[in-house]
């Protein structure tokens, strides 16, 4: 992100009146690399393949706040490998994660990793030192610390049956696995403030939150984000497009300020539920409207979502989750217009 981008996430977050209503999305490997020509290898294997798409992107919509912004993955592999799990990279396909645990008896074995060194994660932060100086000469800056949260990772190393099925069997058990897990990621959010002085914000992404119920909320996410969470950054960033009723109105006290929801919930119902003070990113539907729709039906959404809305205080225009594939430029043009033109 840029300086004056930064600024204008900053702004939406204090409440002030940004005009244009500010227009954002999550992109990462799954829209970048079809979109820019590339296969998902080629975008995971090149670093300069993984610039030039998101070079590409910046420059097309210089307009649109694009978070985390030169966000450096290799998908859900990212770390689980850093524990060891095997992961499989087909040449165009999404890569998947193989379970590492095969029974609870199995958590206290678990290593401790080393994220400067362990799995896909040095990788992760070379590729951004190797990118920093085109980023700078193009405006932009490292600002997000970036990592899975603990009840996804969880799920990969064990699998999300086994692991939610853990949950309410010994649970005891699975508060072992979230703590040697959030203590990891601990690592990994210092080591990226580390390396990057200009990080000023967490981003940590799991829907796995969005399939508990109240006490298991409670017990197995609150605890272990809020920690997660209290650092000293400006931005603190949670992606989760599963059901979000039940987490909703603990967001605030978990010291998230920013959420970016799936499309279930009206934004307007979110607003009752997380308060006043929390700013909400979303909510179009992202496959079946951003990505399938004409860019006339496209416009005409966005626009009905924005009228629907009772203030636009705190609010950043988006879809409901991450960029999904197959999104085309002129649909993403499509949908920041019609919120500018809705929104005056």
């Amino acid at each position: 992100m840029t300086s004056a981008q930064w600024e204008t996430l900053l702004a939406t977050l204090r409440g002030d009146a940004v005009r244009p209503l500010p227009v954002g999305f999550i992109i990462d490997s799954p829209w970048l690399p079809h979109w820019y020509g590339r296969t998902i290898g080629d975008y995971f294997t090149s670093d300069a393949v993984w610039l030039a798409a998101n070079m590409k992107a910046v420059r097309e919509f210089p307009d649109i706040l694009f978070l985390p912004g030169f966000w450096s993955e290799f998908g859900m592999c990212t770390e689980p490998s850093a524990f060891g799990a095997r992961c499989t990279f087909p040449p165009d396909e999404f890569p998947h994660v193989h379970p590492l645990l095969r029974s609870a008896g199995d958590i206290d074995a678990l290593p401790e990793p080393d994220p400067r060194t362990d799995g896909l994660l040095p990788f992760v932060l070379n590729r951004l030192a190797l990118a920093r100086p085109a980023m700078e000469e193009a405006g932009h800056a490292v600002r997000f610390a970036v990592a899975r949260g603990p009840l996804n990772i969880a799920c990969h190393l064990m699998g999300t049956t086994e692991f939610l099925t853990l949950l309410m069997e010994e649970p005891e058990r699975a508060e072992a696995l979230l703590g040697k897990v959030t203590a990891f990621l601990s690592r990994w959010i210092d080591a990226q403030r580390e390396a990057f002085a200009t990080i000023d914000g967490i981003l940590l992404l799991d829907d796995i939150i969005g399939f508990l119920g109240e006490p298991q909320f409670r017990r197995f996410a609150l605890p272990y984000f809020t920690a997660l969470f209290a650092r000293d950054v400006t931005v603190r960033f949670l992606h989760n497009d599963a059901p979000c009723r039940v987490s909703a109105p603990h967001l605030a006290a978990m010291g998230v300020n920013l959420f970016n929801m799936g499309f279930d919930v009206p934004l307007a119902e979110l607003r009752a539920l997380a308060g006043p003070g929390l700013t909400l990113m979303g909510n179009l539907p992202p496959r079946d409207v951003l990505a399938r729709c004409s860019a006339p039906e496209v416009a005409a959404a966005a626009r009905s979502m924005v009228r629907a809305l009772g203030s636009t205080a705190r609010i950043l225009c988006s879809c409901g989750g991450g960029m999904p594939p197959d999104v085309t430029g002129e649909n993403i043009r499509a949908f920041a217009e019609a919120v500018r033109d809705a929104a005056h």
